[in-house]
């Protein structure tokens, strides 16, 4: 089994809702008779306006949607590719590696219903002035639990890019994706997991910045909330 990611980004002629709705229904059942095993898709819409604030973007325009395919070999994408490309303007392909330090199976619904609160997607490339092995040890190694101490996510994986899949796939390390509660999109004291605690928000945040500053450049970071959507596959 293999997980391919892709960010999809819409027709210059859809709204936002109209790419949504295609997403989440033709696009998501081609997926399935295609063969996909399980299909996440994480994207913008309504529910998550009220995070907007939070989003962060190196690259213009970041995407709109990511397409998460879990399926038996990557040599036969082109299957999957042919059910959305003509549904977006563009795309690019990552086989990644998935590392789950929180699952949350219990609160996934598994036939296109929507998880609960919002999923923060994050693009991240290695800083040049990190070795390969630097910069994994010290995300992997020390900030995995430094992110699950101070924040309120339910929800954690990490996706390492094992290669790109598609032409000029633009050059990413790896993209996280993290479920929080409704209440993180607005309330930062909810995202540090501090509510009705201010020195304990002060001292997650700074602990959550200072970590974060020794394996991310913030300049060279794409950070998009979306709306989680999954279906299981056989």
């Amino acid at each position: 089994m293999e997980k391919i990611m892709y960010p999809l980004w819409k027709l210059a002629a859809d709204d936002q809702q109209a790419f949504c709705r295609r997403l989440l229904g033709p696009v998501a059942a081609g997926l399935r008779e295609a063969g996909a095993r399980h299909v996440r898709i994480s994207v913008v819409d309504d529910a998550v306006a009220p995070a907007a604030p939070l989003r962060m973007e190196s690259s213009r325009p970041a995407f709109d949607a990511v397409l998460s395919l879990w399926v038996d070999t990557a040599v036969w994408r082109g299957r999957y590719e042919q059910v959305f490309r003509d549904q977006v303007s563009r795309y690019h392909g990552y086989l990644v590696c998935e590392s789950a330090p929180i699952r949350h199976e219990e609160r996934m619904p598994t036939d296109g219903g929507r998880v609960e609160g919002m999923c923060q997607i994050v693009f991240l490339q290695k800083p040049p002035r990190l070795s390969y092995e630097e910069w994994i040890t010290v995300w992997q190694g020390s900030h995995t639990q430094v992110a699950i101490d101070t924040q309120s996510t339910f929800g954690y994986r990490q996706n390492v890019i094992v290669r790109a899949l598609t032409y000029a796939a633009p050059h990413y390390s790896a993209i996280i994706e993290e479920n929080f509660p409704a209440a993180a999109m607005t309330s930062p004291h909810a995202f540090y997991d501090a509510v009705g605690d201010d020195a304990r928000y002060k001292a997650n945040l700074k602990a959550m910045m200072d970590s974060c500053a020794r394996f991310i450049d913030m300049d060279r970071i794409d950070v998009v909330p979306t709306s989680e959507y999954n279906w299981a596959g056989s």
